[in-house]
């Protein structure tokens, strides 16, 4: 298998990685590094939605809501997860499909203003 600076390095390694990556707005090398770390622990929330973002703020928007859907999926009242899941959906113009899912965040989150 050849071994690159994304993959290299024990699981915990490369989530830190990522998040300098991300952190310093270098958003597709952090997604290069996620990729194969959500591979393999696809059931861990947090490196999926760091993926997610790395995505939405590289314009893969595709990509982005694909790993979003997983995430509302599995658990349906996860916040950001459909926060972001409807600005990804705006981003593409699709905001009648985004609109269902930023009335939700916003109720999750106590925002029954907006609802």
């Amino acid at each position: 298998m050849d071994m690159t600076y994304y993959d290299h390095g024990t699981p915990a390694e490369r989530w830190e990685r990522a998040q300098m990556f991300f952190d310093a707005k270098d958003y597709a090398a952090a997604a290069r590094v996620l990729g194969g770390l959500v591979e393999e622990v696809p059931e861990q929330t947090g490196p999926r939605l760091l993926l997610a973002r790395s995505y939405y703020h590289s314009a893969q928007l595709r990509r982005a809501e694909s790993e979003l859907r997983v995430l509302v999926e599995r658990d349906p009242v996860e916040h950001y997860a459909r926060l972001m899941l409807g600005r990804t959906l705006e981003r593409q113009g699709r905001h009648e499909e985004a609109g269902s899912h930023l009335r939700i965040a916003s109720a999750l989150a106590g925002d029954f203003e907006r609802v």
